[in-house]
């Protein structure tokens, strides 16, 4: 009898994107799960960050307090530094659609983005000024063409790295949410 829920390989299924009745959809959510390098540097930044508060105890037992205070300031930057890469990504509400990147957030209210598609082009590969040929989500907002923004998602950054399936999952449910939520244009009469 397999035990779905022990494993994060099963089989996507329709049904884990259809939010549960208690969920609340006016609430900016992330379409797709973060990928294993983006969940694995932030375990080890996390388990780093153990270590220092645990040396930053020993250095109030031993020596002074106000080392023991910069040892304990440090392991709060790391957590934090932890947390805010979980943050990073795209994230959907019916107000609009927001990119947190690492030390930026950007967010365009759905009646000024264009258009939301997926391209084939060279992309940074987990970050990194390395480039390589895959694809990218890129938004197209009012008034700005795509090549001044950063791609949305990409199938080399953390979140994608080596899962083109959920790459494209990723990007038709943002795009899915850009149909849904985008007014539509006015038809032109000729």
């Amino acid at each position: 009898m397999p035990l779905p829920f022990l494993t994060a390989d099963r089989a996507f299924e329709a049904a884990d994107d259809v939010p549960l009745p208690h969920h609340d959809r006016d609430r900016w959510r992330r379409p797709y799960r973060p990928g294993p390098w983006r969940v694995g540097v932030a375990a080890l930044a996390l388990l780093l960050a153990s270590f220092v508060l645990f040396s930053a105890v020993i250095i109030a037992a031993t020596a002074a307090l106000p080392s023991a205070a910069v040892v304990f300031g440090i392991a709060l930057a790391v957590i934090a530094a932890a947390l805010r890469l979980l943050r990073v990504g795209v994230w959907v509400s019916p107000r609009g659609l927001r990119h947190v990147a690492f030390f930026s957030t950007r967010t365009a209210p759905w009646d000024q983005v264009v258009s939301v598609r997926t391209v084939q082009q060279p992309v940074r590969w987990l970050g990194l000024p390395r480039t390589v040929q895959g694809q990218a989500l890129l938004l197209v907002r009012q008034g700005r063409t795509a090549d001044r923004l950063p791609p949305l998602l990409t199938t080399h950054n953390a979140d994608f790295l080596a899962r083109s399936a959920a790459f494209d999952r990723a990007a038709d449910a943002v795009e899915a949410w850009a149909a849904e939520h985008r007014p539509s244009a006015a038809p032109v009469h000729g």
